[in-house]
């Protein structure tokens, strides 16, 4: 007897919309750019870390409280390990905090309407209000609007600093202006990116009880593959993220990912250099693309924004696939015409604009 699958799923399981990450492609030779990884490996000091760990051990459960990585990761941003939480990538801690902190009754969770769309995910995941507070004309986050709306009450405010998909960054001041306007409610800055030119907020962590800085290993450690995220805050707020993490995984950082991600947190020479090279050619893929006619918002992050009067994005995407590359469209009303690519290599970026020139 067949039964249609829905019939299983809860109620709240059929209204979902769930998060579509980037092409994850099977085809060997493309140049993707679609995803924002690093385009470089992680630290060698990894590679034997992570063998080291494999040695021996696997037969065994991990340290359920991750306290050497928690220490190296305190240790670097003068923290104390009570102050730090880890999880599976930053997405895995993002909705742990949306879990333990932004379930209000009757108040609205506010965050820009363009922004990283794993929050409105949450929000669903998780029955949570939500309030999307657009963004102004230049794609910039309209702060004067969040601090106006999150006086009269709320449930927190959740930002990406620098923002996803626009790439564009918030000075620390306009941090502390969320940070004031709503100081019952915990105000989660989301960094993924903030290694590529941003600013972090981790320096306001002892200062505003309501902080939560999340952060990850994916972007400019270049352990996408590994999946750890941490979580910077003071030590209530760890706590509440730690009695979530315990309901539902007391284990989320395996033995190898805990002995990379502390030799990838250790290696700063490598970290350095491998960002700003991202940085140079992110700057001079700018410029290119520019001298090509797009417009092209300015980036802190290891992509950029861009947008081509004379053609639709969505049909640029599609050339370019064509030519084996892959760039990230997004269908959202308001940022349809925009592409977000990820910064490549050097010769990876001079294949996209060889590209582009030929499509144009």
């Amino acid at each position: 007897m067949q039964t249609d699958t829905p019939a299983f799923w809860s109620p709240p399981v059929a209204k979902l919309q769930p998060y579509v990450p980037g092409e994850q492609p099977r085809i060997a030779g493309l140049i993707k750019l679609n995803t924002n990884e690093n385009p470089y490996p992680p630290s060698p000091a990894v590679l034997a870390a992570i063998g080291e760990a494999a040695a021996t051990g696997l037969e065994r459960y991990p340290d359920p409280e991750s306290l050497a990585l928690r220490q190296t990761i305190a240790t670097r941003h003068g923290l104390q390990p009570d102050q730090v939480f880890v999880g599976n990538g930053s997405d895995e801690v993002l909705a742990h905090a949306f879990s333990a902190f932004f379930r209000q009754p009757g108040q609205a969770l506010l965050f820009p309407d363009v922004t990283y769309s794993f929050y409105r995910v949450y929000t669903q995941l998780f029955d949570i209000e939500a309030e999307l507070m657009p963004v102004d004309e230049a794609l910039r986050i309209d702060v004067d609007a969040l601090v106006e709306r999150a006086a009269k009450g709320c449930a927190g405010i959740v930002i990406a600093n620098p923002n996803a998909p626009t790439g564009i960054g918030l000075p620390l001041s306009d941090i502390e202006r969320l940070l004031r306007a709503c100081p019952d409610r915990v105000v989660l800055v989301d960094e993924a990116y903030v290694d590529f030119g941003g600013t972090s907020a981790l320096s306001l962590v002892q200062q505003y009880p309501n902080l939560l800085v999340a952060q990850t290993l994916s972007k400019s450690r270049s352990l996408a593959g590994l999946r750890v995220g941490f979580a910077c805050g003071q030590a209530v707020l760890i706590e509440g993220l730690t009695r979530v993490k315990d309901s539902f995984n007391s284990y989320p950082i395996d033995r190898l990912a805990s002995a990379g991600a502390i030799a990838a947190m250790e290696d700063e020479a490598w970290f350095d250099q491998t960002r700003h090279d991202v940085m140079q050619a992110r700057d001079m893929l700018r410029g290119q693309l520019q001298d090509l006619g797009f417009d092209v918002l300015p980036s802190e992050a290891n992509f950029v924004f861009a947008r081509h009067p004379k053609h639709d994005a969505a049909q640029l995407a599609a050339a370019l696939r064509e030519r084996a590359v892959l760039v990230r469209h997004f269908k959202q009303p308001r940022i349809a015409q925009y592409l977000r690519i990820s910064i490549g290599t050097p010769t990876q970026c001079d294949a996209l604009v060889t590209a582009l020139k030929a499509i144009l």
